[in-house]
């Protein structure tokens, strides 16, 4: 009998255009993303504009939407491109 056990999830790993102001900006909007219910990781490049979500792929709209939606009340003049 095993005694470890594990689930193992697909993910997807997507990249979006993702306007942010500043350095500053993209870090706390990072930081609290990766806060967000089904986010796996969750990283922002300020000088590229480009986020980076991973999420697993059975609810990968729902987390995307949920990220959107964080991060209009975090940073509300942040634009992500889907």
């Amino acid at each position: 009998m095993n005694i470890y056990s594990y689930e193992r999830r697909d993910t997807i790993k997507k990249k979006f255009k993702c306007e942010v102001d500043c350095a500053n900006c993209a870090l706390k909007l990072e930081n609290a993303l990766k806060k967000v219910k089904g986010v796996e990781d969750v990283s922002i490049n300020f000088m590229t504009q480009k986020l980076i979500l991973t999420a697993p792929d059975d609810n990968f709209d729902s987390v995307l939407q949920e990220v959107i939606k964080k991060a209009k009340q975090v940073e509300p003049d942040t634009v992500i491109t889907i």
